[in-house]
């Protein structure tokens, strides 16, 4: 009975163990993509870097809009209010989608506008105006010769979206 016992309290202690190295195992492997679950649709979001600038014409001294604590803080912040605003109920989602942030010479984000136009893609892009307008700290504006100027920022990102019935 004592050994059994013995033996029993190892099989336990290894099994204990191994998840908990599995686990471990899980977090070091982690990327930057994040999943978001509501009770109908798994969603995967990975937002892409760098977030490509569209130059002014005739600049010859360009200087790209920035964001307070760099791109990754951005995205950082946008990863969390996406998290928190999107409504993912009205939409299944796959591929890849851009979005052109115009940045106004205050740093003021003035226009967002979302690509390639696909079914359910419109109220995905209205719940996206919303996300990026509570995102309340400005960028700093472009600069072309310098002086402040208007700039366009293209942020990529991979949706991909399994919905399930309850």
């Amino acid at each position: 009975m004592r050994n059994s016992l013995k033996m029993l309290t190892l099989l336990l202690m290894l099994f204990v163990s191994g998840s908990a190295f599995a686990q471990l195992n899980d977090v070091e492997e982690r990327d930057d993509n994040f999943i978001m679950e509501n009770n109908k649709n798994i969603l995967k979001i990975d937002i892409k870097e760098p977030l490509l600038q569209v130059a002014v014409k005739n600049c010859k001294d360009f200087k790209a809009a920035s964001f307070e604590g760099g791109i990754p803080a951005y995205k950082e912040m946008l990863r969390k209010y996406m998290y928190v605003y999107l409504n993912t109920d009205f939409y299944v989602l796959n591929g890849d989608f851009t979005f052109t942030l115009t940045v106004d010479e205050k740093g003021k984000v003035i226009r967002i506008e979302g690509t390639p136009k696909v079914a359910n893609s419109q109220v995905f892009f209205e719940d996206m105006k919303y996300v990026v307008r509570r995102i309340k700290k400005n960028w700093i504006p472009a600069m072309c010769n310098g002086q402040p100027v208007t700039s366009q920022i293209k942020i990529n990102m991979n949706l991909s979206s399994i919905a399930t019935d309850i």
